[in-house]
């Protein structure tokens, strides 16, 4: 019995960027559909319910944003912008708007096919306790006991930079914006204070980094937020 792919809707006005992306993912071994305006792209991910979805911005009748609020409430599918629009603030809306990752062309087929791998991993991750024990090589964080430990050693922690770290290796892998953190962790009052992550996140990086000058798991995402890598 075969296996069922996993499907990738591709949405981009360009042929070039199609005849780039597909003979790539399909030796990677993912199902490509493809769609070149964003009614297209909303039709394709209502009938095909993909599990990805690769999103350009700069479409011809919707805008990219517009694409990300308009899919279906039921649809499954992660979404990573792929755009030409580098300005943070582009970042910034589409991640704000529910992408879960955000590439600028050019782009390194070898990056996207990687940041795919880890979006499917997430998805296809086994249900976890309500409070789980998450581990990252030998840094582990005790949800529950609010306990954390790197290299078996106990980490003290304040309760705002334990809040902190569990949200992003909650969403180990996806960008979070200061936005989202500063909702997350301070309240929706402090949206205005973004120097509170940048603090917490130095102070974070001293205590469970081995080298905080070449973090290994809390990287920035310059000008948009940071990301917790596994």
């Amino acid at each position: 019995m075969g296996t069922t792919k996993t499907t990738i809707l591709a949405v981009d006005d360009e042929p070039a960027i199609h005849r780039f992306l597909r003979p790539y993912l399909e030796a990677e071994g993912y199902a490509v559909i493809e769609a070149a305006t964003g009614r297209e792209a909303l039709t394709l991910a209502s009938s095909h319910d993909p599990e990805v979805i690769l999103l350009d911005l700069g479409l011809p009748d919707l805008d990219g944003v517009q694409v990300l609020s308009a899919l279906p409430p039921w649809s499954r599918a992660s979404v990573i912008v792929l755009s030409a629009r580098g300005q943070e603030r582009d970042k910034v809306s589409a991640l704000d708007a529910g992408a879960s990752d955000y590439l600028t062309k050019p782009f390194s087929l070898a990056e996207l096919a990687a940041r795919i791998r880890a979006l499917l991993r997430r998805r296809t991750a086994p249900e976890t306790p309500s409070d789980p024990v998450l581990r990252f090589g030998g840094l582990s964080i005790d949800l529950a006991g609010h306990v954390v430990s790197l290299d078996g050693a106990d980490i003290h922690l304040t309760p705002t930079e334990f809040k902190l770290l569990s949200f992003l290796a909650r969403h180990a892998g996806k960008v979070v914006t200061h936005g989202q953190l500063l909702r997350e962790v301070w309240g929706k009052h402090s949206l205005e204070q973004e120097h509170y992550v940048r603090i917490h996140v130095h102070k974070l990086r001293q205590k469970i980094e081995h080298d905080p000058a070449r973090p290994r798991h809390l990287h920035t995402e310059t000008g948009v937020g940071y990301r917790f890598k596994e």
